[in-house]
Formats: structure tokens, sequence, C-alpha cells
């Protein structure tokens, strides 16, 4: 399958109007390339692998549309036949409109020719089998080798946004559950993503877990995960929501009925996190957290204590921490 592909080089600024007009004219689901810093909101979603800092951001912004090339070189746009000079000129005449009255920076447009795009795959060449100590961690599409068979194996998938366990935050808890499991453990893991805590915690002798998680693809990455794993439904649970404001996911959490609560999250999220999952531990409960940055460790240290919380241990991989605390 062969892709006409127009890329229009703009500013950051123009990215919404742009992308509200050229889907008027037919052209849909623009692929963004800027170097816009995350939000506070899309940070404080990040209950997985940390991304690392980008560049800086420089106010530009490319916009890509793809319109499939048929088996005889035609395009076509909303069911109607087209040409590549047909659709270059109903952009560049909306483009000179919206210039008329708005920056839209350079609002050049190159075209070129792609073939065989699959936005969803395309990253599983990136991702390979690995080990986590003596856990060898394997997606769907490798095999595992005649000298692993003796190995405990996590298969999992992450999709396109969840985490697979390579960053050392993952890591660093997956350590530490591993000490505090107990064949009567019930589990919590807020910011589940991909699965891969609850799951590993299912497959270290937990008895049950649940998961929360904002983004609702969770449900689907966990479902698939837990099956490939061998991991019954009837022992992950999973509930979208935000456990830190919603009182009605709070209450479908429960209360003081878990005996061990993780959350990878970024520091700035365990902050008002840590004072709300107080109430779903059960005395004598054990609180694992990471995604803290080194320079955030005093930050997260001083909120476990301050919700009444006895501080265990702090571990380190990198420039990442860990805190591990008990309620008394």
């Amino acid at each position: 399958m062969k892709w006409v592909k127009f890329r229009i080089k703009t500013i950051t600024d123009a990215e919404d109007i742009i992308i509200s007009t050229l889907y008027d004219i037919g052209l849909e689901g623009a692929q963004i390339e800027d170097k816009i810093p995350l939000t506070s909101l899309e940070k404080e979603q990040m209950f997985v692998d940390i991304l690392p800092e980008g560049p800086e951001d420089d106010g530009i912004a490319y916009l890509s549309f793809f319109v499939e090339k048929k088996e005889d070189g035609t395009l076509e746009l909303q069911g109607e036949p087209s040409t590549v000079e047909e659709i270059l000129t109903n952009v560049e005449r909306e483009l000179e409109d919206l210039r008329q009255f708005m920056d839209i920076g350079e609002g050049t447009i190159t075209v070129g020719e792609t073939e065989d795009i699959d936005w969803i795959n395309n990253w599983k060449q990136y991702f390979h089998q690995f080990y986590i100590d003596d856990i060898l961690v394997i997606p769907s599409w490798e095999d595992v080798k005649p000298e692993d068979t003796d190995k405990l194996v996590l298969h999992i998938d992450p999709g396109t946004a969840f985490g697979t366990g390579m960053h050392e935050t993952t890591q660093l808890c997956i350590r530490q559950l591993r000490k505090y499991i107990t064949p009567e453990t019930e589990l919590l893991d807020v910011g589940t993503g991909s699965g891969i805590l609850a799951i590993l915690s299912l497959m270290f002798g937990a008895m049950h877990a649940v998961g929360t998680d904002l983004d609702v693809c969770a449900v689907e990455a966990v479902a698939q995960n837990c099956e490939v794993n061998g991991i019954a439904p009837e022992q992950f649970d999973m509930m979208i929501g935000n456990i830190i404001t919603d009182k009605e996911v709070q209450d479908k959490v429960g209360y003081e009925c878990y005996d061990i609560v993780v959350a990878n999250i970024l520091a700035d999220v365990l902050v008002p996190l840590t004072p709300v999952i107080v109430n779903q531990l059960k005395k004598g409960g054990i609180y694992i957290t990471s995604g803290i940055i080194d320079d955030k460790e005093e930050t997260v240290v001083e909120a476990v204590k301050a919700a009444g919380l006895e501080v265990l241990e702090v571990t380190y991989q990198g420039e990442w921490v860990s805190v591990t605390s008990r309620k008394a």
C-alpha cells in the first residue's frame, strides 16, 4: 500500500487551526512533529515509563497528512476521485486564507510518497526481549530461547502508550514488590498502564490485583497481557478514573483493603496521591513508589511522612528513586 504525504512546515501556535481547516477539506489524522514540552496535565497522566527531557521548543511544527494511493495510481478524498495537484492546490488555498488573519510561519508544503505505513506496529522494531534480574520480558512477536526456558517469563505487549518494564522506575518497583508479596497479598496498582507491575505481582504469588488508570486503552492492554501470561480475569480488576480527585473511584477501589499499593508515577503526582492512597492501605500495608527523579527524593519522602507513613527503604537505579513505606 502506498500513500501520498503532504507535509506542512508551520508554527506550534497554528497547529490546531490548520488541522481543523484541512479536516474540512477531507484531510484527517494529522501526524504532528514539534518540541512542545509536556503540560502539567500530561505529566499527571504519565503513570508509567517516564519519557526523558526533550529538546528545547523552537516553535516550529510539522504537520503531515496521508492520502492512500490506489493500485491504479489515483487518489480519493471524501469519497471523490482527486489528484495530488488538486489536493495541493486546495491546501495552499486554505493556508493562504489562514495567513490573512494569523501567523502560520512558513506554511510551506512538501509532497512525497511512502509505502506500507503502519503507525500502530512500526515501533515494534525497537522493542526486543530483555532481562530484569532473572525475569525475561518478551514481546509476542519473539520466541523464548532454549537457554531461557527455566526463567520466569513475562510476555508483554505494551502497545503504543504504555510501559514495557525497560525503564529504571519500573524495575525499582518490581524488585520491591518481590520483597513484600505473599500468597495473601491484595494489591493496588495506581496507573497500571500495560499492567506489568500487577501481572508480575500475581506471578510472584499475590492473591488478587486491582489496577487504576486514566487511559481507557489500558483496559484492553491489561486484558491482552493477562491472557498471554495465564492470569485469570478474576485475578485482576481494572478501573478507569482519577483516584486522586474522584470520590467515586476511591469508593469503588475500596478502603483499608490492600496489603500493597504500588505507584510508578511522577513525583508531582505522588505528592497529592499519597494522602489519598493511605486510606486504601490496610494497617501495616506497604506503599511502593517510584517515577521519582533523584532531585525529587526529599519531596516524596516528606509527603510520605506527612501522610503518617513510616519510610522503610529508599532504593536507587541510575538517576531514579523508589521510596517504600508502611502504614502504622
